[in-house]
């Protein structure tokens, strides 16, 4: 049975994480995508202190930074991205977990890093094809010829999406490229189901893009658990489940494209 919707909430939000090793000439090692980095002042002018700045990168999408202090000569100027708040504020978020977060929100609004190609956001199911695109994908590569239009459409009536709790659009460059569906299935659990890019788009990170953003809403579903089943033969999906985190479980369903099934607890 469908368990009904939670009431929404905006409060909790996935986790970013400090990593090692991020990506070179400012391309993510992960999704491929464009990297934001800012430097800034740590010190005051006039403190001998002032040339040790904090210098920042990360990747929006996978969520994930790197910082390391670095020396910058007086003469040069840097923008300070927290030199609007005061000073409580901009101590609790030097000191916490909210600071990259904070940095990403003002280069974008300031415009000091190019808005990211990939836009996802939520949408009606029927405000796009791609629910269509991805079962006719689906089939075509099980059945390993191009499904009819007709079986595409026994497909949507077996299998229907009308107990998504959410259904995201990923557009790239505009155009809609990728989908995801989240429905939850026990209490602190969803399901991500219509994980889908389109092949137009496919090897410019929207797939890392889309389960980022998943994992996002499923936090504002209030699951904390996030599970999925995917097919022996989408070896490049169950590598990118692998790299965000997500561990081999026994089956928990089961269905015509259900071969491996995996979970992730987003808190951790």
């Amino acid at each position: 049975m469908p368990v009904s919707p939670p009431e929404r909430h905006t409060a909790t939000v996935r986790r970013w994480r400090h990593v090692s090793g991020l990506g070179a000439e400012g391309v993510c090692g992960r999704c491929r995508g464009p990297l934001r980095s800012v430097r800034y002042r740590l010190h005051p002018l006039g403190s001998e202190l002032y040339e040790r700045c904090a210098s920042y990168a990360w990747c929006s999408p996978c969520r994930r930074w790197t910082g390391q202090t670095v020396y910058v000569p007086e003469g040069e100027a840097l923008p300070d991205p927290l030199g609007d708040l005061p000073a409580d504020v901009r101590t609790a978020l030097t000191y916490g977990d909210g600071l990259v977060p904070h940095l990403d929100r003002v280069v974008t609004r300031t415009g000091r890093a190019p808005r990211p190609r990939w836009v996802i956001s939520p949408e009606p199911i029927g405000s796009t094809s791609l629910l269509r695109d991805y079962f006719m994908d689906v089939a075509s590569s099980y059945y390993g010829r191009p499904v009819t239009e007709a079986e595409v459409d026994a497909a949507l009536a077996e299998d229907p999406s009308g107990d998504l709790a959410c259904f995201l659009v990923g557009r790239y460059d505009g155009v809609p490229s990728g989908c995801a569906g989240l429905r939850l299935i026990g209490p602190g659990m969803a399901e991500l189901t219509r994980m889908f890019v389109h092949a137009r788009a496919r090897r410019t990170g929207g797939g890392h893009a889309l389960l980022a953003a998943a994992e996002d809403a499923a936090l504002d579903l209030r699951a904390h658990t996030l599970r999925l089943d995917t097919r022996s033969d989408l070896t490049e999906a169950r590598a990118l489940y692998a790299a965000h985190g997500y561990a081999e479980i026994p089956a928990y369903s089961s269905g015509p494209y259900a071969e491996h099934w995996y979970e992730k607890h987003l808190d951790e």
